[in-house]
């Protein structure tokens, strides 16, 4: 039994009106009350996030040679490289292939996927770069794609194809799509 919203009768939970005064009952839709709640954890666990992540605390960027640590996953920039390509596979004219070569250490406990497109967003004098498959053609190294098992290692290069006078280039590594963390490598030519 429950009491009704206008006149304050006795009335059963599944009456839609009141027998008394006839006022409609409304119900109140139980998916609702769950979205509500839902939204509720939501906002908390990201409020929570934010709080733990202190600019100031951590270094935000890195540069050649530098280890980087996120999240149980160490990322290495070890080295850059420019290639003219070969005879058959060369960049555009007045640009060169820049190879960037990376060495990733898996310690977290899951295994972690590295795509060289997906992980790795480049920019090259705050232009926006997408990986270029004749850059990696152009070495003999492994591209960076693959799984990474927990307690693991990577390495590899991200290749792109850039002016030949380029001043600087921003690489910045996504380890975990889900999380929204990255590590940031600048380096200068």
């Amino acid at each position: 039994m429950t009491t009704c919203k206008v006149c304050g009768a006795s009335i059963a939970k599944s009456a839609t009106t009141c027998p008394q005064c006839g006022a409609k009952q409304k119900k109140r839709h139980p998916v609702l009350w769950i979205i509500i709640v839902i939204f509720g954890i939501c906002m908390i666990v990201a409020a929570l996030n934010d709080m733990g992540d202190d600019p100031d605390k951590e270094k935000q960027t890195f540069s050649v040679g530098e280890t980087a640590e996120i999240n149980g996953i160490s990322v290495k920039f070890d080295s850059f490289t420019e290639s003219n390509g070969s005879q058959f596979n060369t960049p555009d004219d007045g640009n060169v292939f820049l190879l960037c070569e990376f060495s990733i250490d898996n310690q977290s406990d899951k295994d972690i996927a590295v795509s060289s497109i997906a992980s790795f967003n480049a920019y090259v004098d705050d232009y926006s770069k997408n990986l270029s498959i004749s850059a990696i053609i152009a070495t003999d190294k492994p591209q960076l794609d693959g799984a990474v098992a927990a307690g693991k290692k990577m390495t590899g290069v991200v290749g792109y194809e850039v002016p030949k006078d380029w001043k600087e280039i921003e690489i910045r590594f996504t380890p975990d799509f889900w999380s929204g963390n990255e590590i940031t490598f600048i380096v200068n030519k």
